[in-house]
């Protein structure tokens, strides 16, 4: 059984910075290189996009309607089930512009049953969205997330370790391991990370949250089977950043690995997070999609438009 977080130890004592490189466990940032790729050119770019009026289709039991918010963001409905996994609303991310504005407005949303979210970073764990949304019910988290969700809304916390469950009526959402890192700021290492597989109605998706390359995608396949793969495919470049994410060739792989049978692209073109191009992740991923004869379990979807599954 899940404690309260009221019931748990306090988190151990952050250490001092010694490096703005300790902000990421791949050492991938000096100040100067960091400002130069990831703010000042952010800055020069146009914002992008603009929210729909989301047209939310009539479901029968076992469809499944998936709607990419942007980023990581994703709802998912289904005829009795409201989720929305790592929602971010933000046009700022502290000096991080959003060059793409999110699929749809916030005030848009339909009644939410379930917010699944994968780290407590902050373009997943964006507390002005979380306070924002309309009456969220239950919060499902890794362990050591709970504190952060506090006063936001929900009207019940569950933390989750890696391979465990929760369950309530007829669905279910297990978290699985990722090949990532979870301290929200500075070193508190005592978070957890991962993704999640939703099962209702006999439909599997599964969000990988933030994750490099690992095996621990052919076990996620053995053990739960997922249908449909919700996979980040941005934030790859210099190569030190495939520690902790995948490019489409890798994301093809994890794909494989995992024996889904649909490969939903997120994690680009929203957020300058790295120094590839904005445009090409989803470029690449339809190169290697043709040349791999997988074009066809390939649904690239557009921000604010629901996709009938």
């Amino acid at each position: 059984m899940t404690k309260p977080v009221s019931q748990r130890s306090a988190p151990p004592r952050r250490k001092l910075l010694r490096s703005f490189k300790d902000l990421t466990p791949s050492k991938h940032f000096n100040p100067r290189t960091f400002f130069r790729e990831l703010v000042w050119k952010a800055l020069l770019t146009p914002r992008v996009g603009q929210p729909r009026h989301p047209v939310f289709p009539k479901l029968y039991r076992g469809q499944v309607a998936i709607t990419w918010i942007g980023h990581a963001s994703f709802l998912i409905q289904f005829t009795d089930l409201n989720v929305l996994i790592d929602p971010n609303f933000a046009n700022w991310l502290f000096l991080l512009k959003r060059i793409k504005r999110s699929g749809l407005k916030i005030q848009d949303l339909p009644r939410i049953d379930l917010v699944l979210l994968t780290h407590a970073h902050f373009d997943h764990f964006h507390k002005p969205t979380l306070r924002r949304l309309p009456q969220p019910k239950i919060g499902v988290m890794p362990r050591g997330v709970g504190d952060l969700a506090q006063h936001l809304g929900f009207t019940r916390i569950i933390e989750l370790d890696w391979w465990e469950s929760f369950a309530q009526r007829d669905w279910k959402v297990t978290f699985t391991p990722s090949q990532h890192w979870g301290a929200r700021m500075l070193r508190d290492k005592h978070r957890g990370y991962g993704g999640f597989l939703l099962e209702h109605q006999g439909r599997k998706i599964y969000h990988a949250g933030d994750s490099a390359y690992f095996d621990g995608f052919k076990e996620i396949g053995r053990r739960l089977a997922p249908e449909i793969a919700l996979l980040p495919i941005g934030a790859y470049h210099p190569a030190s950043f495939r520690r902790v994410h995948m490019g489409p060739d890798e994301a093809v792989k994890a794909f494989r690995d995992l024996r889904a049978r649909c490969l939903v692209p997120m994690h680009y073109g929203t957020f300058k997070l790295s120094f590839e191009d904005l445009n090409e992740p989803p470029r690449w991923l339809v190169e290697i999609a043709i040349k791999e004869n997988l074009m066809h379990k390939v649904r690239m979807l557009d921000e604010g438009v629901p996709e009938v599954f």
